[in-house]
């Protein structure tokens, strides 16, 4: 895993380290080949340089986002505000986190992707990738 990411982890208070180095113990599982870095100071995974999953610290607990969750028709998942095609869910505790969901969110996020990488050569239109 990057060190950076680690550094991120082992940052956030004890409950919520537990929760951050669970899921990105998982999604480095389900995604080994995504590149994973910190960007914009939170860990992000991407394929070519899109970006498909991460998580965030807010007050209320570690957010999970996928860019494309928007698309996946997943419940669990809560859809962005605005134009683009992100849902998120958010934990506050590791005991929270299903592996089976995330596995099988991963996979979606595989096969559905907006590409988020070209959106500003786009002027903010997001076209559909697979």
């Amino acid at each position: 895993m990057n060190q950076d990411i680690e550094a991120f982890n082992e940052n956030q208070v004890p409950g919520e380290q537990e929760i951050c180095t669970k899921l990105a113990l998982l999604i480095n599982k389900f995604l080994p080949e995504a590149e994973n870095r910190m960007w914009h100071g939170h860990p992000v995974w991407f394929f070519e340089g899109n970006p498909i999953v991460g998580y965030s610290k807010l007050k209320a607990g570690i957010r999970l986002m996928f860019w494309s969750g928007a698309s996946f028709d997943e419940k669990e998942l809560k859809p962005g505000t605005g134009k683009f095609k992100d849902a998120s869910i958010l934990y506050s505790s590791s005991d929270q986190i299903i592996e089976e969901d995330i596995k099988r969110w991963l996979e979606k996020a595989r096969k559905i992707q907006w590409d988020y990488k070209n959106i500003y050569k786009r002027k903010g239109v997001l076209e559909r990738l697979k």
